[in-house]
């Protein structure tokens, strides 16, 4: 069967889930499971991803994420590939460690955001891993821990995730917490992790009440949202090309580019990539880092190459427009 159009845009908030290999554990100790999370969350940074919840579990993980201007391939290929070579490496295994290519949905964020935050965090408490509302908020290997101010990751957005549920910290983790007890009592899985059309409209009572309207409505096992949203994640993915330049012509589209901005400004490209803060060249490297990503499809690191600033400067000025 031939696959649909790449669902990997920059800017997409993706649940996605990672499984050990016939359901064996992919963490054997508290090591493992810290440099797990130490390299998710400074992938993250490098990549300008969004991570807004995570569940850590002996043998999967759960994350919602708003994949960076690389896409979200990258970043998990990243992630997947080097984690597993550190525990083979540690564990003196040979093999695969994940179960195949991890499993990812577009989500609808005005619709699910609040609901995808509390499945995922409540999975060590459904799991058994954690015995009550009070373990789980020093659970340290949940996001939910972040968001109830017992452990700090700068990395995840706690902010932006406490800011759907009130405009001050302690309101909204009473708000978040009154939630999250609300949905421990709903089985969210089929509607949120299942398949095809009953995800993409909100579950079978939904698809029901339409089919006996008579009305019909577009379906993709790999998003999670109404028609009017499905519809256009479609149309953007097919509208999309993933035939690229080869990267030395973009590179050579992007010199030039860089050398008709300092042209205009009047500064030279060495002063430009002096790492000088001097007038307005914090701007426009931020603007040409912009275009190096957006436009020309170039790494970050090949960006702050071309800009005479490091990875993470890039990430930065990315996250900040």
């Amino acid at each position: 069967m031939p696959r649909g159009p790449r669902l990997d845009a920059p800017g997409t908030l993706h649940h996605v889930m990672i499984r050990g290999i016939e359901k064996g554990c992919i963490v054997d100790d508290d090591m493992d499971r810290n440099e797990f999370l130490n390299r998710m969350g400074r992938l993250a940074s490098e990549s300008g991803t969004g991570i807004y919840a995570f569940a850590l579990l002996d043998n999967h993980v759960h994350m919602l994420l708003k994949s960076g201007p690389v896409g979200l391939s990258t970043y998990m290929r990243r992630l997947l590939s080097g984690y597993a070579q550190y525990f083979n490496r540690r564990h003196k295994r040979v093999g695969h460690l994940f179960q195949n290519r991890y499993k990812s949905i577009i989500c609808e964020e005005d619709a699910y955001f609040d609901k995808l935050v509390a499945y995922i965090h409540l999975n060590p408490l459904r799991a058994g891993l954690v015995e009550s509302f009070e373990q789980l908020a020093v659970y340290p290997w949940s996001g939910h821990a972040v968001l109830m101010g017992k452990v700090r990751h700068d990395w995840m957005d706690s902010d932006y995730v406490l800011g759907i549920f009130g405009g001050r910290a302690g309101t909204a983790r009473k708000a978040y917490l009154e939630f999250l007890h609300d949905e421990i009592g709903i089985d969210r899985e089929k509607e949120l992790s299942g398949g095809g059309l009953a995800r993409s409209q909100g579950g079978w009572s939904k698809v029901l009440s339409m089919r006996k309207k008579g009305e019909k409505a577009m379906s993709d096992e790999r998003i999670l949202g109404g028609d009017d949203f499905v519809r256009e994640v479609l149309r953007e993915a097919e509208e999309r090309t993933d035939v690229l330049l080869p990267e030395p012509e973009r590179l050579e589209l992007f010199a030039n580019a860089i050398e008709q901005v300092c042209e205009s400004e009047g500064v030279t490209v060495a002063f430009l990539r002096s790492g000088s803060r001097s007038g307005r060249l914090p701007s426009l490297r931020k603007e040409l880092a912009q275009k190096a990503v957006n436009e020309y499809g170039l790494s970050l690191a090949e960006t702050g190459r071309q800009l005479g600033v490091t990875t993470n400067a890039v990430s930065f000025m990315l996250r900040k427009t």
